[in-house]
Parts: structure tokens; C-alpha cells; sequence
């Protein structure tokens, strides 16, 4: 189990270091369309391959403010012992059918995608759907938005040996379900791995629907509920930043998005989706 000094590291919050300093992640704010487009999709050069394949996840929130926190922790109270209660009743009340077999890992995907608050946070392998969600919020179009971006493959690296051996052993980059229960078939036994370290590992959920296929969809899932991924991104500067996306910008990333059919219609698939593009594009700037 984690030693008393990593429970009172993770309860201190994320403003600063066990040495006193104060840490920050890399911000960048862009100043063009360009500039952004080249940011979202720097590093992506694979020598070993001769491909661009980017190992960057994408989060977009429509306020630069926004850190990392969970909808758990959002939630207010004790995460820890939350999450037990809610994910119980979760199951207590879905169909058995609802996810591709009974897995830990698949009930906590599920929970996430159909909004019940989890450890889990949303992100997605693809810079321009976190376009989208940085600027579908037309009300805050008068104030600066953000693509946060995190190197999942080297993040991976700092994993426990199991973990690391599993990824290996696979060679893949990022976890499945199936994958985890290998090593944890509980959520527990995330936070018995971690020692005396927090670690984050991203997950690819099954494809429960459209939806989730249409926004090449992504979790990152840390080693206990109340583990923070603003502190560990603070801890680990190297491999997360934060993209500022500018008020003034917004209107012209929306309308390129359009443009590229990165919209409501495609992102959420059927007629509540179709409605909620219409509105918006139809919807007079002034």
C-alpha cells in the first residue's frame, strides 16, 4: 500500500512541490489557426515507422481555467468512498448486456460515458475533435479555451513493471480491458501497484456505440480515485501542455471545423445530435 507520505503529497493538492517551489505545466498560447494547427500536431514523426503517428492525447474544454480533475472529484466529499457506492448501484441498475463481459474496467467506461462521475477523464486520440469541445460552447466564446495534450507513451513508461510488461507484451501503447484484468481485475488493486507513486494510464474503452467510435474516444484512469492528474502533470512537465486557444480565435476554429464535418451531427450520433449542430450553425454570431 502507499505510505503515509504519498496519501499527505496527494491531499496537499497540486500547487506545489514537496521542495516548496511552485510547478506548473508548459502553457502556450497560440496566436493563429496555423500556429495552433502546427502545435496539435508537433512530434508526430515516427523515424522507426517513416509515418506521422502522434502519441498524444487530446482533452478540449471550452474554459482555459479548467484543470484535470474527475467528475468524482468534482463531486465534492471523499472520493474514495464514493466511488465504491456509485459504481455498485451502476450495476445494480444497467443491464448485464451493456458492456461486452463483466470487467471492472468496462463498468468504469460505461459509468464515464453515460455521465455517472468516476476517476475516469474524458480525452481522445484526435486533435480536432478536441477542437470541438474546446469551442461547442457558445456562451463562453468570450473567453479563452484550451486543448490540454499528454505523450500517453511516455507517461506509460513510468508505470509499474506489470503494467509496463503487459503494454510490451501486447505491443501496444495504450490499455484495453482485457489488458488490465491481467494485472488488476479490481479497481483497488491499481492503488496497491502504486507504492509510493500516483501513476496514469490511458485506457481505450470498447466500442459501447457510435458515439464513442465517432470521437476515436479515450480515458485516462489514475492508480486511486483521489490521485490527481493536475498534480502529476506538475510532476511531470515534460510530458503535458497546455494549449491556450484565444476568445478572439474561437469563431474561426469553430467555422473550420465545420467546414471539416468535426460537428455534433458526426459526434453524437442521431437526431439529438443532428439538433444540436443545426441550432448552433444556424445560430446568428451578432
Amino acid at each position: 500500500m502507499r505510505s503515509g507520505a504519498g496519501r499527505a503529497r496527494r491531499a496537499a493538492g497540486s500547487s506545489n512541490r514537496a521542495d516548496g517551489k511552485s510547478t506548473s505545466v508548459r502553457e502556450i498560447r497560440v496566436e493563429s489557426w496555423t500556429e495552433l494547427h502546427e502545435r496539435l500536431f508537433e512530434d508526430s514523426w515516427q523515424e522507426r515507422l517513416g509515418r506521422h503517428r502522434s502519441n498524444f492525447a487530446y482533452r478540449g474544454r471550452a474554459l482555459a481555467s479548467e484543470g484535470l480533475e474527475t467528475s468524482l472529484q468534482r463531486l465534492g466529499g471523499e472520493p474514495g468512498s464514493l466511488e465504491a457506492p456509485l459504481i455498485r448501484s451502476f450495476r445494480k441498475y444497467a443491464r448485464q448486456s451493456d458492456v461486452p463481459y463483466d470487467s471492472a474496467w468496462n463498468w468504469l467506461a460505461l459509468a464515464q460515458h453515460h455521465g455517472l462521475p468516476t476517476r475516469l477523464l474524458d480525452w481522445t486520440f484526435s486533435p480536432y475533435v478536441a477542437l470541438h469541445f474546446a469551442t461547442t460552447k457558445l456562451l463562453r466564446y468570450g473567453e479563452d479555451g484550451v486543448v490540454w495534450t499528454i505523450d500517453y507513451v511516455r507517461a506509460h513508461e513510468l508505470l509499474p513493471e506489470a503494467l509496463r510488461k503487459v503494454l510490451r507484451d501486447e505491443g501496444a501503447n495504450v490499455f484495453t480491458a482485457e489488458m488490465l484484468d491481467r494485472v488488476a481485475r479490481r479497481r483497488g488493486e491499481l492503488d496497491h501497484l502504486a507504492e509510493n507513486d500516483d501513476f496514469v494510464l490511458f485506457l481505450e474503452p470498447p466500442s459501447l456505440d457510435d458515439r464513442i467510435v465517432n470521437q476515436y474516444a479515450l480515458f485516462s484512469l489514475m492508480s486511486s480515485p483521489e490521485a490527481s492528474l493536475d498534480e502529476w502533470g506538475e510532476q511531470h512537465q515534460d510530458f503535458v501542455q497546455k494549449l491556450v486557444v484565444p476568445a478572439g480565435l474561437k469563431w474561426e476554429v469553430r467555422d473550420k471545423l465545420d467546414q471539416a464535418n468535426i460537428t455534433e451531427r458526426v459526434l453524437f450520433p442521431g437526431l439529438d445530435g443532428l439538433s444540436a449542430w443545426l441550432r448552433r450553425y444556424y445560430l446568428p454570431r451578432a
